[in-house]
């Protein structure tokens, strides 16, 4: 099993792909951390969101 990050940024395509990616991050007990930030790249709409897992929600 791959050592889990305490903090991520994930980014992408603003797309259902996207919306899945953060839902099963939440699912592993991450937590959304700040709000998301989203530009537009001159074609897609690209999203950023922060994620942290912390000492409660990991099990550490």
């Amino acid at each position: 099993m791959e050592k889990k990050l305490k903090y991520r940024l994930i980014t992408g395509k603003d797309d259902a792909n996207f919306c899945e990616r953060i839902s099963n991050l939440l699912k592993e007990g991450y937590q959304l951390y700040g709000s998301p930030s989203v530009t537009y790249n001159g074609k897609d709409v690209i999203a950023a969101q922060a994620v942290i897992l912390t000492e409660k929600t990991s099990g550490i």
